[in-house]
C-alpha cells in the first residue's frame, strides 16, 4: 500500500465523479475526504485541514468560487483546483482571480485529475533550500515562502508566489507564455494561455509599483537582471 501523501478534499455533488476521483487518488496514496455541498466543504476545510481542494464549481448553495472565495478572505491558502463542466474564459478567469490555482474541465481523464493534484502539491512545496532574493523594494524567502515589499508582508497564492519566484531566480532571460506554464505548472499544452495573463495581472495588482515583471511585446514575461542582489 502506497504511502499516504496527505488528504485531499473532493468538493463535488455528482457522486459517480466524486467516486471516481476518490479511487483514483487513493490508488496514488492520498487520503481522500468527499464532500457534496459549499458548507460542507467550508467545514471540512476548517476540521480537516487537507493538502489540496478539487472544487467543483456548481454546488448546490454555496458554489465553489464563493467557497475559494470565502476561504481566501479567512487566510487560508490551501491549492485548489477548481473543475466545472463550463469551458467558458470567464468562469475560468474569475476563479483564478479569486485565489485558484489550477483549472480542469469536465469530462477529463482520472490520470490528469491526479497529475494536476501532484504538480500542484510540488509547486506549493517548492525549493527548500533557495537563498533569499531581493528585488528593488521586494525580499522573497523561498525557504519560508514569504514576500515581502519594502517592509511589508504580501499575500500570494501558491501560483503566484511560484510565478514570481521563477522569474526572479531566472533574471533578464524572457519566457513565453507557453514555457511558464511548463515550468511553473509543471505541464505544457494548456489550452488557453491566457491565464498566465491573469497571474501577471494579480502579481502587478498586489505589488503596486513595487512589480518587477516585464512585458516583452510578441513574447512573454521576464525580470530585468540588473535590479536583483
Amino acid at each position: 500500500m502506497p504511502e499516504n501523501k496527505g488528504l485531499v478534499l473532493v468538493v463535488e455533488d455528482e457522486g459517480n465523479i466524486a467516486d471516481l476521483q476518490r479511487r483514483y487518488l487513493s490508488r496514488e496514496g492520498f487520503g481522500v475526504h468527499v464532500e457534496s455541498d459549499g458548507e460542507g466543504a467550508l467545514a471540512a476545510v476548517r476540521r480537516l485541514r487537507p493538502v489540496a481542494i478539487v472544487l467543483d464549481i456548481a454546488l448546490p448553495g454555496i458554489d465553489g468560487v464563493e467557497v475559494c472565495r470565502r476561504l481566501r478572505e479567512e487566510g487560508d491558502w490551501t491549492p485548489v483546483m477548481f473543475v466545472t463542466a463550463r469551458d467558458e474564459v470567464a468562469d475560468r478567469i474569475l476563479g483564478l482571480e479569486l485565489g485558484g490555482d489550477d483549472y480542469l474541465t469536465k469530462p477529463f481523464s482520472p490520470h490528469e485529475l491526479v497529475a494536476r493534484v501532484k504538480s500542484l502539491l510540488r509547486r506549493a512545496a517548492g525549493p527548500q533550500r533557495d537563498p533569499v532574493r531581493r528585488l528593488g523594494r521586494l525580499t522573497l524567502d523561498t525557504g519560508r515562502r514569504a514576500l515581502r515589499v519594502d517592509d511589508h508582508p504580501v499575500e500570494l497564492t501558491t501560483t503566484e508566489f511560484n510565478l514570481l519566484a521563477f522569474l526572479m531566480g531566472h533574471p533578464g532571460q524572457v519566457f513565453s507564455r507557453d514555457q511558464l506554464l511548463a515550468q511553473v505548472w509543471g505541464y505544457a499544452g494548456y489550452r488557453d494561455t491566457r491565464v498566465m495573463d491573469v497571474y501577471v495581472s494579480q502579481l502587478r495588482s498586489k505589488l503596486g509599483d513595487a512589480s518587477p515583471i516585464r512585458t516583452v511585446r510578441g513574447v512573454g514575461y521576464s525580470v530585468a537582471d540588473d535590479s536583483l542582489r
